[in-house]
């Protein structure tokens, strides 16, 4: 026979212990439908931002939408398979960096000389290792490189004819510098040289992911500006300008004037007010593309850890594309 005592306490526990179990079931709930509404991967690409033309040849623009769909198409097989981000983001700008269409790899703008300089960078959410190059001539797909530099040295940064060594150290693909020729790009440099002026480009390539683990990862490829001299750098390769990732908020990459890029750190700042101020990641990327940067500067493309997704941009337009677990996919030019 319970004593009235020992009844008494039971009864006190129970009533203390309902509104915890209520709680407790109500909180499972929540996270369980939370869990279910977040996508389980997410992927974001971009062909570059800057002033395209609404009245864009029909041919030429099925074009670029026909490459982003491609592109979109690798990274999404590759999460949709249960692979990292960070594969995920070095196959997509491998693909965009053998499309001439854009300002990467092969159709990479020309420097003053008449010659190419290729920049790419990646970087992984879970711990923020990274590897960037810059100032490479022979290497086919500097993204790559850019991850050995990640996985196979102690190093962030290689630069010139360092990077070039540790290619062949590496064993990576190399071409001559011609194979990035293209005749548009020519005649871009020309147009430069004649105007005696700098050409903007911003058709730099980048993928941002999420995958199935919860990791993040960027990587962004770029053959630089049209008629740049003495050793230019832009923010491709510069982590937390161009190119930025990280677990606890988001995987970024941007595409404009490189020079802005770097002194606005964008890629970093974006992440810095998701993780300090509390913003979401849209709500970061538009305060700094809008706020920050002057109109016609550029944008970014975003996942973030719950598998958001921002593409942002003041320009005329970005190539870009972003697909998820939810169901969507979708490649945009202009608004």
């Amino acid at each position: 026979m319970i004593q009235p005592m020992t009844r008494n306490l039971a009864l006190s526990l129970i009533v203390f212990l309902l509104p915890v179990l209520a709680a407790a079931q109500t909180a499972d709930v929540i996270l369980s439908r939370d869990s279910a509404a977040a996508p389980k991967w997410a992927l974001a690409i971009h062909g570059g931002a800057g002033t395209i033309p609404k009245n864009l040849p029909e041919e030429q623009k099925q074009q670029y939408l026909k490459s982003l769909t491609r592109a979109l198409e690798i990274g999404r097989d590759v999460l949709k398979g249960g692979g990292t981000s960070l594969d995920a983001v070095e196959k997509v700008v491998r693909f965009l960096e053998d499309d001439p269409l854009f300002n990467a790899g092969k159709g990479a703008v020309y420097t003053h000389e008449g010659t190419h300089e290729l920049d790419a960078a990646i970087m992984d959410g879970r711990d923020l290792s990274c590897g960037s190059v810059a100032g490479l001539k022979t290497v086919k797909h500097p993204v790559t490189l850019a991850r050995l530099v990640k996985e196979k040295s102690p190093h962030v940064f290689l630069v010139g004819e360092g990077a070039e060594a540790f290619a062949t150290q590496m064993k990576v693909e190399r071409v001559k510098n011609d194979w990035f020729d293209t005749p548009f790009r020519y005649q871009q440099l020309q147009e430069a040289l004649k105007e005696e002026r700098e050409k903007k480009d911003k058709d730099t390539v980048g993928a941002v992911a999420l995958d199935t683990h919860g990791n993040l990862a960027a990587a962004t490829s770029t053959g630089g500006l049209t008629n740049k001299r003495f050793g230019r750098l832009g923010d491709v390769p510069v982590i937390g300008a161009g190119t930025y990732a990280n677990n606890r908020t988001a995987a970024l990459s941007g595409t404009g004037i490189g020079e802005e890029f770097i002194k606005h750190t964008v890629t970093h700042d974006i992440s810095a007010l998701v993780e300090y101020g509390g913003l979401t990641l849209q709500q970061a990327a538009d305060r700094v593309i809008h706020q920050k940067l002057k109109p016609g500067d550029g944008g970014v493309i975003g996942v973030g850890r719950d598998g958001s997704i921002a593409l942002v941009f003041n320009s005329e337009g970005m190539y870009r594309g972003a697909a998820d677990s939810g169901g969507r996919f979708e490649v945009k030019i202009w608004e």
